[in-house]
């Protein structure tokens, strides 16, 4: 089965920026919804980016104005670009597709999840 794979986490001072891709070659980024979502250790996951079939996004309140997501159908990547990294946002995150319209930070909607990659910022 075709699963998305995540690349470009690692570590990062706080204020500093990393860009996170999601390969999601074998589906159509203008028929899948797209999202990042990050979970943390000892809390719940949570959706932190979503991208619809008509690149509207949606952002959770904590990264608004501070990550910036896009898609490149044609190269079939997702992208998360983070900046001004807090010590907050240290997580494990996920890029996850489904396929049609949907709430974007939803993530009982999504069914195709990638396996992960870790984030650590340091104060």
């Amino acid at each position: 089965q075709v699963q998305p794979v995540e690349s470009g986490g690692g570590s990062v001072q706080a204020g500093g920026s990393l860009t996170l891709s999601c390969t999601t070659a074998g589906f159509d980024g203008s028929l899948f919804t797209m999202g990042w979502f990050r979970q943390a250790p000892g809390k719940e996951r949570e959706g932190v980016a979503g991208i619809a079939v008509n690149d509207y996004t949606e952002y959770a309140a904590s990264v608004r104005g501070r990550f910036k997501i896009s898609k490149d159908n044609a190269k079939a990547i997702l992208t998360l670009q983070m900046n001004n990294l807090k010590p907050e946002d240290t997580a494990m995150y996920y890029c996850a597709l489904a396929r049609g319209w949907l709430p974007l930070l939803d993530e009982d909607r999504y069914h195709i999840w990638g396996q992960g990659i870790q984030v650590t910022v340091s104060s």
